[in-house]
This record gives C-alpha cells, sequence and structure tokens, in this order.
C-alpha cells in the first residue's frame, strides 16, 4: 500500500505518457477538496485540469480565521496551463474556494452541471466576478482544452451532482465526487452503475472516490424514508416548527414543503443563503412550491404558531446562522418559546460536534423541543457506506484506487474495502495533501511530494497569516498573556524600574505573580555584573526565569512578552 510514511522528495519533471494527480486540499480532512490533474500533450506541452476548488467545513480550529483553502501556491506561476475546473456538485466544500483563485485569473472555464453552474455564478456576483461557465450534463462527452472529459450522474444530498471521467495520455481515471446509491431518489436521477461498468469495461486506470462514509457498513437508507418521518414529525407538531438543514439541500427542503402542504402550515425561508439558494432552485424546476406556502419572514408574526414553519440554516452551530441567533436570542425577529420544535435536518460535519451540541442545548434551554438525527431518521447522509463502496469497486474494476475526501480513519477503512474486492496494496494510493501520484501504463506510484500548507482567510486579508500566528493565538487563548517590563542601569548593575509584570487571561489574582519579582531582580543584576550587557540577551534570561517558575507553580505556559531597557 502506497502511502506517504516517509519524507518524500520533490517529485521528478513529468515525463510523456503519464498522468500526474496531486491533491491540494480534501484528503486527510473533511472540506477544501481540490485536485490538479497533469499531463504532457503532443504541440501543447504540459497542461493542467481541476476537479473541485472548495473550502474547509467544520471547525478550522484557528482562532479568528474565517475560512480555510487549498493551497495552490505550487502552481500560482502556471495559473494559464490550467484549461479547465470541473466542479462535482455545488456544496460549498467544492466550490467555495473559487473566489479566491479566480482573483488571480478570472476567465479559467468553470465545467459543472446547471444548478452547480447557478450556484456558482450567484456566489460569484458578491466577489464582482464574471465566470466563464460551461453547463454539462450527465452522458455528454466533450472537450476542454486537450482534456476529454465524461460525465456520469450520481445521487447526492444536492441535485445535479456528476461524477467526471477524465481521458489524457497518460491514462483514465474516474474522479466519483460525493456520492451514494439511493435507488429511490426523490428526482428520480440515481447513480448511472451500469455506466460505470461501461467505463470499466473500457479500462480505468485510476479510481478516486468518495471516503466519507467507508467506516460505516452496509447502504444508506432512502431519503424517501426520511420523508415520512420529517412529515410525522411535522404533522404531530402543536406549535411553530423551525427546520434547519443546508442551504443547499433542495431534496430536504422539497419534503418539508409538501409536508407543510399536508399539515395546512405556511413557510417562511429564513437567512440570505436559504432565500437565494432555494429561489435559484425552484427558477431551474428543481424546487416544486406549493402555490400561496410561502410568507415573508416579516409577515410571521401575524400567523398562528401551529400554523406556522420556518426553513433556516444552522444545523452545523455556525456562530452567525440563524439557528445560533435564535438560540443564544439574538436573532432580531425570532425568539424561540416553550411550545417551539426544532427539527436538525442534517448530520454533523466532524469537528461541529461541539457547536451542535451547544446549539442544542441552548434551544433546549429556551424551552424548545429538539428532534436531530441522533433521536429520528430526520436524515441521511449523501455520502456512500461501505456496502455501496464496494459495489462501486466491483463495477468500474479500477487497476489502481486513490481514497479521496476523508479523514485518514475514512480513508483506510476504504483501503480496506478495496482489498477485500482482491485489490493488492500496491495498487492502493493513500496519498495525504501535497503527494504526487504519477499514473503510466496502468501502474499508480507515489513519486513525491510538494510543500502543501494551511491558507487561511482572515478578514479580507488571504494567506497573510501563517502556522505561527495561529500558534500564537491559541496560546493566547488557552493560557492567557504575561508581560515583563524592567529597567536596567548597565553601568551601575542594577535594575532602576520594575519588574512590572501584567496579565491578561492569565488568573484573577492581581498578585499572582508577586513571588517572582524579587528573584527575577537577582537573577538580572547577577547577568549584568556577568556581562550581559545586550537587551535582547536580557529580555532572553527574563523570559526564561519566568517561564520556568510559572510553569512550575501553575503548570501553565502563557505567551511571555520581556520588554528590557536600557538606562
Amino acid at each position: 500500500m502506497s502511502t506517504p510514511d516517509r519524507k518524500l522528495s520533490t517529485p521528478r519533471r513529468l515525463s510523456d505518457g503519464t498522468l500526474r494527480v496531486v491533491a491540494l486540499g480534501g484528503i486527510s480532512e473533511v472540506g477544501r477538496n481540490m485536485t490538479m490533474f497533469e499531463s504532457r500533450f503532443p504541440r501543447l506541452g504540459s497542461r493542467l485540469l481541476v476537479i473541485d476548488c472548495g473550502m474547509l467545513l467544520g471547525k478550522t480550529n484557528a482562532p479568528g480565521v474565517d475560512l480555510g483553502l487549498p493551497d495552490w501556491s505550487a502552481y500560482a506561476e502556471r495559473l494559464n496551463d490550467i484549461d479547465a475546473i470541473v466542479l462535482t456538485h455545488g456544496h460549498e466544500d467544492h466550490i467555495g474556494a473559487l473566489p479566491y483563485l479566480l482573483r488571480s485569473r478570472p476567465d479559467i472555464p468553470l465545467i459543472g452541471s446547471r444548478l452547480t453552474m447557478a450556484l456558482i455564478t450567484a456566489k460569484l456576483e458578491q466577489h464582482r466576478i464574471r465566470p466563464v461557465t460551461q453547463i454539462v450534463r450527465e452522458g455528454e462527452r466533450i472537450k476542454a482544452g486537450p482534456w476529454d472529459l465524461q460525465f456520469y450522474a450520481v445521487n447526492h444530498s444536492i441535485p445535479d451532482a456528476l461524477a467526471v471521467a477524465v481521458r489524457s495520455p497518460g491514462g483514465t481515471i474516474l474522479h466519483t465526487g460525493d456520492f451514494k446509491m439511493d435507488q429511490t431518489p426523490l428526482d428520480g436521477r440515481i447513480t448511472d452503475l451500469p455506466g460505470f461498468s461501461r467505463l470499466g469495461d473500457e479500462g480505468v486506470d485510476l479510481l478516486l472516490s468518495d471516503s466519507t462514509n467507508a467506516e460505516v457498513p452496509g447502504f444508506i437508507p432512502s431519503e424517501r424514508d426520511v420523508g415520512k418521518v420529517v412529515a410525522d414529525v411535522i404533522t404531530k407538531a402543536q406549535g411553530r416548527v423551525i427546520v434547519a438543514c443546508f442551504a443547499s439541500h433542495v431534496h430536504r427542503v422539497q419534503q418539508v414543503l409538501d409536508a407543510a402542504e399536508e399539515s395546512g402550515r405556511l413557510v417562511a425561508m429564513v437567512g440570505r443563503s436559504m432565500v437565494r439558494n432555494m429561489q435559484i432552485a425552484r427558477d431551474l424546476g428543481l424546487l416544486k412550491v406549493p402555490e400561496g406556502i410561502l410568507v415573508d419572514l416579516a409577515d410571521a408574526d401575524s400567523i398562528p404558531s401551529s400554523r406556522l414553519l420556518l426553513v433556516c440554516t444552522g444545523s452545523q452551530g455556525e456562530p452567525l446562522s440563524a439557528l445560533s441567533r435564535m438560540a443564544n436570542r439574538e436573532h432580531p425577529s425570532i425568539r424561540i418559546v416553550s411550545d417551539d420544535l426544532i427539527l436538525l435536518a442534517s448530520s454533523l460535519i466532524p469537528g461541529n460536534e461541539n457547536s451542535v451540541f451547544t446549539v442544542i442545548n441552548g434551544l433546549s434551554r429556551l424551552g424548545a423541543t429538539v428532534v436531530h438525527k441522533s433521536t429520528a431518521l430526520v436524515h441521511v447522509s449523501g455520502h456512500a457506506p461501505a456496502g455501496e463502496l464496494r459495489y462501486l469497486l466491483n463495477a468500474v474494476r479500477p487497476r489502481n484506487l486513490m481514497p479521496v475526501h476523508g479523514e485518514w480513519r475514512h480513508l483506510r477503512a476504504h483501503a480496506a474495502i478495496a482489498r477485500s474486492t482482491g485489490m493488492t496494496d500496491d495498487q492502493i494510493m493513500l496519498a495525504e495533501n501535497g503527494v504526487v501520484v504519477d499514473l503510466a501504463d496502468g501502474v499508480a506510484s507515489v513519486v513525491g511530494e510538494i510543500e502543501i500548507d494551511n491558507v487561511y482567510v482572515d478578514g479580507l486579508a488571504v494567506g497573510d497569516i501563517g502556522d505561527q500566528v495561529i500558534k500564537q493565538r491559541q496560546i493566547l487563548g488557552d493560557e492567557g498573556f504575561v508581560s515583563i517590563l524592567v529597567a536596567v542601569d548597565l553601568h551601575a548593575g542594577k535594575v532602576v524600574f520594575g519588574p512590572e509584570l501584567t496579565a491578561r487571561g492569565f488568573t484573577d489574582d492581581p498578585n499572582a505573580l508577586d513571588p517572582i519579582r524579587a528573584e527575577l531582580i537577582r537573577i538580572v543584576e547577577k547577568a549584568v555584573v556577568d556581562g550581559v550587557r545586550d537587551a535582547d540577551a536580557l529580555a532572553h534570561i527574563v523570559r526564561r526565569t519566568v517561564g520556568r517558575w510559572v510553569d512550575k507553580t501553575y503548570r501553565r505556559r502563557p505567551m511571555l512578552m520581556p520588554q528590557v531597557i536600557e538606562v
């Protein structure tokens, strides 16, 4: 099994007849999916193709950071070599980073389905970018520059999702995007397993496949089963119903609208992204809204609670989402009351558990009844579990597999599934972000790695802060801050002012640091007598002395900022 368990060298120059695959995000994490493909074409030389360009979902574990992006810096000087960006579907972890990439080259062609392109166009309008788009459908086979692309329908938790086969001089790959195999989806659009099998007959050299649910055995229940439970919960509710789901989950919103009509409720959409996305889906004919059922949020107060249903964002506990603001009593127009029923119609994204449970507890404290996936079948995942992944492998019969889209536990579970179908370890590429996989003559191998960093969006700045700044913010948040000011007469060898120690976020005791003052004076004066005359060297001694004492006394390691002034 190929795995990056050692330090890899910089990859060699790409040779003819080779397809190079590098994940710039999306492996060993959930989100910021972006994969770069490179191949050499006759008379054109080396060309690039991108599949997906998403942002990180869940917590970034980076204080003050708004978003996490893929790291395409290794290709920053080669953006003109990109022939297209293929978008498998419209979820933020697959399209959310596009505005930041297109700032550098706005005319990169974007290829995807109707809904995906509509969502992308609306997103880019907010960034004043007019994209170059090409709409494709399942079954189509097109050229993007020299790249030969063929698209296949896949079922997911958003309509119009696509898988893509890429044919190049280096071989044929199939990238599934996110998918599952619901046999009775609401829109009747099932994953094209026969098409995958025909492609397998032709020969697939490398399969890049969704790993998110590889640890989950069996098969995913149908969305239709969820619809029955959702309708039952809504019908039996006595007071107001508030449904929280992803702003892109058109099928779930359709089920809610149908249940509201059946139970005689009026519906108001809450949150700009929810309103915008559902209007796009409605315009495309993907969302059927019963006549007269929608009302403006401003008119909701005049409707009896037993006849009102709200659809909002916030199922992942996002701090600024509508549901989080309701739980914190910060929403400008909606106050939670004791007879409210809250329905969380989504799965937990890894890393969001604490945020979601905080929102649930906040809503429960206010007296609301909260129904979620752990208590009722109100959501099913959009990702294929182990049984469906095994079906895919047996249909496609790839020569090599590269598990993508998941944390390490998901990737290794996917590898185990592949071994159960007869694949050998040498055929399975466990390659995290930045690891370079070359495909030639049907053989895949790890040939090196490129440096991949965490890229953060902090306010209006992109990439201006790095891991060192994040580490400092984490120390400040976890341990606090202590500043030490000392004035020293170098000629007399005496401390003439201080040490003045000021703590923030460390302790409420104003005298907590007093015991170290006398010892600090003694050590600084001794250092001056011993010949230390440099202020920076004395500051280092101050930091070391205070740090050791604080660690010994409090078992804490706050950020220390010593300043020594020469007098």
